[in-house]
């Protein structure tokens, strides 16, 4: 843990969980809702909230009790990230992207890289940020003799200004090989910038990275055996699509939930409706029926999804290349119903609640930001063009970092 990590922990409240995971998820959502009008307009590293999520103990949700974890599964940490999602969903994200590096961390490493590092992070709660960007080659690795050396910068480093450890990635100079590692945040060489600002997600961290000459002990690359060595390596990329998918839905089900508060509690009749009231109203019910109808189909797609990865998972090597195609029609059908039904939701559910709804104290239009920002990071397009190629001419998704 760096000084400055050090000196802010020591500063933090301690905060007491109980019960199950989803139980303690409910009173970590809780906890984040309090606040999080407030600091969705502050933006930033919200270092309190980050460590309430390290006193759940939930960052070791997935590692097994062999290795010190909890032995939970993919379906019920998707349950918890959509319970955050509810609450916070930018916290969600940096939360569910720890499991995405841990995940990274067994699909591309050896059996003994990934339990030693599995262990660690249950051992000492380390938490676990993201530098691996696919789309941003900007980092060159130089061989060394003990290892590489990596220069260059990254965007989208989402969680790292306050994480333990960092999975980072580099493009080899000379053979344009793909390098994934995983190193200490604090390692000299090593800046993360405070540039994220966007108008959505915004205590994700989500800003860029620098590295100067950071050295890379070749123990510490994640290549033995790799990305896309196996069907089984290529799950990560549907690890991460079931990732969007159930923030997406959390935040969805968080807003309407809020609308419903609020159309109950503020919204008042239309001068034209012939409704005594305003939840008898004819359109508003009907609006709220649409909305139903549409996250309930999400939800039953995104655990029909979930459900296909814990099996996936526990194939491991075994796992063929149909198997991995049938979970990445039924994770990119989940992730393309809710991307269009979250933002129809926290667009219309306006009209619902009315103008008064529109307070900037309120800050409602939060999920709409949320979601559009998240959405954009990887086009729906591109998963309806798989879906297509798959419905007309069977072909199933290529593996690569977004498929």
């Amino acid at each position: 843990m760096s000084l400055v990590r050090s000196l802010i922990a020591a500063t933090l409240p301690a905060h007491a969980f109980s019960g199950t995971p989803l139980q303690i998820a409910e009173q970590l959502a809780a906890l984040l809702a309090s606040t999080a009008v407030e600091r969705d307009q502050r933006g930033g590293t919200p270092y309190e909230q980050r460590q309430a999520i390290r006193d759940s103990g939930l960052l070791k949700l997935l590692i097994p009790p062999a290795l010190g974890g909890l032995g939970g599964s993919w379906a019920e940490l998707y349950q918890i990230i959509r319970i955050l999602a509810r609450a916070d969903s930018s916290l969600a994200q940096v939360f569910a992207f720890q499991f995405l590096m841990l995940a990274s961390i067994r699909l591309y490493g050896s059996d003994a890289q990934w339990k030693a590092l599995w262990r660690e992070t249950a051992q000492d709660n380390l938490w676990w940020g993201n530098a691996l960007n696919p789309l941003d080659n900007r980092t060159v690795a130089t061989p060394t003799v003990s290892g590489y050396r990596f220069s260059g910068q990254k965007s989208f480093c989402s969680g790292g200004r306050d994480s333990d450890r960092l999975i980072v990635s580099a493009i080899e100079e000379g053979t344009g090989r793909f390098l994934v590692a995983a190193v200490p945040t604090t390692r000299a060489g090593i800046t993360l910038k405070d540039d994220w600002d966007n108008i959505g997600q915004r205590q994700t961290d989500s800003g860029s990275a620098d590295f100067q000459s950071l050295e890379v002990a070749e123990h510490e690359l994640l290549m033995l055996p790799g990305p896309f060595s196996s069907p089984f390596s290529g799950l990560r990329s549907l690890v991460a699509q079931l990732i969007f998918t159930n923030i997406y839905l959390g935040l969805t089900e968080g807003a309407l939930a809020e609308a419903v508060i609020y159309t109950r509690s503020s919204t008042r009749v239309w001068s034209g409706s012939l409704a005594s009231e305003v939840q008898q109203d004819p359109y508003i019910l009907l609006h709220y029926g649409e909305f139903f109808a549409s996250l309930e189909a999400s939800r039953v797609l995104a655990d029909r999804a979930a459900d296909l990865l814990d099996a996936a998972w526990q194939q491991q090597l075994a796992l063929t290349d149909a198997q991995r195609g049938e979970l990445a029609i039924a994770v990119f059908a989940a992730k393309a119903n809710i991307t269009r039904a979250g933002l129809d939701i926290t667009s219309r559910m306006f009209e619902v609640a009315g103008a008064r709804a529109t307070t900037a104290r309120l800050r409602l239009d939060r999920y709409w930001r949320n979601l559009r920002v998240y959405t954009l990071h990887d086009p729906i397009d591109f998963k309806l063009k798989d879906l297509g190629d798959w419905l007309l001419n069977g072909q199933y998704p290529k593996p690569s970092f977004y498929s």
